[in-house]
C-alpha cells in the first residue's frame, strides 16, 4: 500500500488552506431549500456557526429525496432481530409514508411544533429510527435515551429537555431476557420535575405495558388511525441549518450529563461527505454499523449517513456473541450482502474471546465484504491482528466523539487508503487540526506523548454548544486549552502525522513521578497469546502514588493456570515498558465491566480498587460485574 496513491494529502491540504471552498463544495451535495450563502460565520454563537443562513430539512434529505430520485423501492432499512426472531425489509418509499404518518400524530394529535423537544425512550426496532426522522420532518428536536437507562439517569434527561412529548416500547429485548422499559418510565416521570404531556407505547408481544390514562396512547392504536389522513399532509418543514436536530446525552463529570446538541446543516453535509470519502460506500450498497440508536454511532451511522448517502442500513438487535452464537456477525453480513460494517473493538474482543480460531467465519459467504471498521475504544493491536487475519480485508480502526458526531482521525478508504499502522486510527480528517500540547498548551516535539486537542474552529456536525449551556461548553471544552476544543484524550503524533489515542488524559496514571499511559500497557497485554481482553488502571499506592494493575480476560479453552499466565504478563510489561512501570499486579477475572455500548469501566474499576465511594454507573451491563470485580481483589489482597 502505497501513501502517494492516497488523494487524502491533496484533499486534506485543500482543506486546510481554504475551509470555506472546501465545505461548500461539500454542501453542494445536499438538497437545500435555501442554498447558504455563508458558508462559516466566526462571530456566531460560541466558537462560529456553519452555514448560518441556509435552510433545509434532514428528514428531506435522509428521504424524501430518495423516493423522487428513482430510489423508491430500494430497501432503505433491514431490520435483522435474532433475540425475537424477526426480519424486516423497509423500503424508502415506506420509510416515507411512516415518517409522515408519526409526524402526523406528532403534530395533529400531541401538538409538537418546530423546536419541541421529544424524548424517545426505545429498543432496537425500527419504530425508533421512524420516530428519529418523524421529528426531524417537523423540526422537533429528538433526544434519544438508550433503552433500559435507571429511572434517575433518565429523569435528569427529561428535566433538562424538557420534552413535550415520549415516545417508548414496553421492552426492550436482550439475549436471554426481556427488559421493561414502561416501569422505568413510570418512575422516571414521577422523578423529573418536567413532565410530558403524553406518551405513546409501543407494545411488544414479548411483554405488555399498563398505560397511565389521560397520559399515555398505544402506538398501535394512533397509527392505524393516523394512516387516513396523515400522509397528504405532513410534509417535511423547512428548518434553519443551524436549528438543533437532535440532543445526545454524555456523562459530565459533575455527574450532571451534558446535552451534546447537533444542528441540521453542518451535520447533513460532514455525514454524506464521510459516507464515500470515509468509508468508500457509494448509494445503494448496503451497510451495517453494530451498534445502538441510544448511542452517537447508531444516531451518525445506523440512521442519518447512510440514509443521506441513498444506502441500505442495517438495524440489528442481537449481539455478537450468544445470539445464537460467535458467527452470529458472519451470518449478518453474509445473509444480507453487507459490504462494509462499523463497530467496537469490545465486540470483537467478545468474538475473539469465545471463537479464536474462527471456526464459525467459515461457515459463511463474505466475498462481498470490503473493510470492517472499529471506534467506540481503542483498539489493540492484537486484536487488529487477529480481525485482519481472519477477514483478510482492511481493519480500519478511526477515533471520534459523541461531540463531534463524526470521525477525527481515520484512514480514508475512499480516498484511497493509506497503510495501516497497528495501534493508530491513522491521520486527521479534513477539518480537523490535530495538535498535541503539555499542560501550558504548548505544543509538543512529534513522537511525545500529551493532550489531543483540535484547533478551532471545529469541522461542521460537530457540537455547537450544550444544550442551553454555553458557559458549560466553554468550561468543558474550551477554556483549559484556549483556541482549541480539549478532546479529553491524550496521545501523540508520530514523523508520519500519525496519530496515537493512548488513553483518557485522566487514564494517564502518574508513578513515583513518572507519567505513564495505560492504554500502552493494555496494547503490552493484548499481545499476549491467552488473553482476550484487558484493563489497565492505577490504584493508590502509599510509596508511588499510584501503580498500575491489569485485569485480564482470557480467551475460550484456556487450560493452563491462572496464575501462570499472570506472571508472563508481568514480564511482558517488563520487557516491553521496563522495571519504570512498577506493573506487578495481573489479575484474572471472568469478565469486564462495560457499558452497554461496550466501553470498560475503568473509573468504577479504580474506585472499588482505592476503597471509595462510587455510583453505579447508569450504563452499565450487568452490575453483577462490580462484585466479582471486588471479590477477584480481595483474593489479591488489594481490597480487606
Amino acid at each position: 500500500m502505497d501513501a502517494r496513491s492516497s488523494r487524502y494529502h491533496e484533499v486534506y491540504a485543500r482543506a486546510q488552506r481554504d475551509p470555506l471552498a472546501f465545505w461548500g463544495e461539500a454542501a453542494a451535495d445536499i438538497d437545500w431549500i435555501e442554498r447558504p450563502k455563508t458558508i462559516f460565520d466566526p462571530k456566531a454563537d460560541v466558537y462560529g456557526r456553519w452555514f448560518v443562513d441556509g435552510v433545509c430539512n434532514t428528514c428531506w434529505n435522509a428521504v424524501d429525496r430518495h423516493v423522487q430520485s428513482g430510489r423508491a423501492d430500494q430497501a432503505a432499512i433491514i431490520y435483522d432481530s435474532p433475540v425475537t426472531g424477526t426480519k424486516q425489509t423497509i423500503s424508502y418509499v415506506d420509510l416515507q409514508t411512516k415518517t409522515q404518518v408519526l409526524a402526523g400524530i406528532l403534530a395533529k394529535d400531541f401538538g409538537v411544533v418546530k423546536g419541541d423537544r421529544v424524548i424517545l425512550y426505545m429498543p432496537m426496532v425500527p419504530e425508533a429510527i421512524v420516530a428519529m426522522l418523524a421529528c426531524a420532518r417537523i423540526g422537533a428536536v429528538h433526544s434519544v435515551v438508550f433503552g433500559g437507562f435507571a429511572a434517575k439517569e433518565l429523569a435528569t434527561r427529561i428535566d433538562d429537555a424538557k420534552p413535550k412529548v415520549i415516545l417508548s416500547a414496553s421492552c426492550g429485548i436482550e439475549a436471554g431476557r426481556v427488559i421493561p422499559y414502561k416501569p422505568l418510565l413510570d418512575e422516571a416521570i414521577r422523578l423529573a420535575t418536567a413532565k410530558p404531556s403524553a406518551c405513546m407505547i409501543l407494545q411488544r408481544p414479548q411483554c405488555q405495558a399498563e398505560l397511565v390514562a389521560g397520559r399515555d396512547h398505544d402506538w398501535k392504536t394512533r397509527w392505524d388511525e393516523a394512516l387516513v389522513w396523515a400522509k397528504s399532509i405532513y410534509e417535511c418543514v423547512p428548518v434553519a441549518a443551524t436549528d438543533p436536530l437532535y440532543i445526545l446525552y454524555t456523562s459530565g463529570t459533575t455527574g450532571i450529563p451534558k446535552g451534546v446538541v447537533r444542528d441540521n446543516g453542518g451535520h447533513l453535509v460532514a455525514l454524506k461527505w464521510s459516507m464515500k470519502n470515509l468509508y468508500g460506500i457509494d448509494p445503494g450498497e448496503i451497510w451495517w454499523s453494530a451498534s445502538d440508536v441510544g448511542w452517537v454511532v447508531g444516531h451518525s451511522y445506523i440512521v442519518y449517513a447512510p440514509l443521506f448517502h441513498g444506502c441500505t442500513t442495517i438495524l440489528y438487535e442481537g449481539k455478537p456473541v450468544g445470539t445464537p452464537d460467535a458467527g452470529a456477525f458472519w451470518r449478518v453480513i453474509s445473509e444480507h450482502k453487507a459490504v462494509s460494517m462499523f463497530t467496537a473493538p469490545t465486540a470483537f474482543r467478545a468474538i475473539k474471546k469465545e471463537d479464536p480460531q474462527g471456526k464459525h467465519f467459515a461457515k459463511y459467504d463474505l466475498t462481498k465484504f470490503r473493510a470492517l471498521f472499529l471506534a467506540g475504544e481503542r483498539a489493540d493491536p492484537d486484536t487488529l491482528i487477529w480481525a485482519e487475519k481472519l477477514l483478510n480485508v482492511p481493519v480500519i480502526d478511526h477515533w471520534w466523539q459523541t461531540e463531534t458526531g463524526w470521525c477525527i482521525a481515520g484512514n480514508p478508504i475512499g480516498l484511497g487508503q493509506l497503510p495501516i499502522k497497528h495501534g493508530s486510527p491513522t491521520v486527521p480528517m479534513p477539518g480537523y487540526d490535530l495538535r498535541v500540547v503539555d499542560a501550558q498548551c504548548n505544543e509538543v516535539p512529534r513522537g511525545k506523548m500529551g493532550s489531543l486537542v483540535a484547533k478551532l474552529p471545529l469541522p461542521p456536525a460537530c457540537l455547537p454548544t450544550l444544550w442551553q449551556a454555553d458557559v458549560r461548553m466553554r468550561e468543558s471544552y474550551l477554556d483549559e486549552f484556549p483556541g482549541y476544543y480539549k478532546t479529553a484524550d491524550a496521545g501523540f503524533i508520530d514523523e508520519d502525522g500519525y496519530v496515537y489515542v493512548m488513553s483518557r488524559t485522566d487514564d494517564i496514571i502518574n508513578v513515583a513521578g513518572h507519567r505513564l499511559s495505560t492504554g500502552g500497557m493494555e496494547e503490552v497485554l493484548s499481545s499476549h497469546k491467552d488473553v482476550a481482553e484487558c484493563a489497565v488502571l492505577g490504584i493508590k499506592d502509599q510509596l508511588k502514588g499510584e501503580v498500575p494493575c491489569g485485569f485480564i480476560v482470557l480467551k475460550a479453552g484456556v487450560n493452563r493456570p491462572p496464575s501462570e499466565i499472570e506472571a508472563e504478563c508481568v514480564a511482558l510489561i517488563r520487557e516491553k515498558i521496563g522495571p519504570v512501570a512498577s506493573f506487578k499486579l495481573a489479575i484474572t477475572v471472568a469478565r469486564l465491566p462495560k457499558t452497554r455500548s461496550g466501553k470498560i469501566l475503568r473509573g468504577t474499576i479504580k474506585k472499588i480498587a482505592d476503597g471509595e465511594a462510587y455510583t453505579m454507573p447508569a450504563t452499565i451491563d450487568d452490575p453483577a460485574i462490580l462484585d466479582e470485580i471486588g471479590s477477584a481483589l480481595k483474593q489479591k489482597g488489594v481490597m480487606s
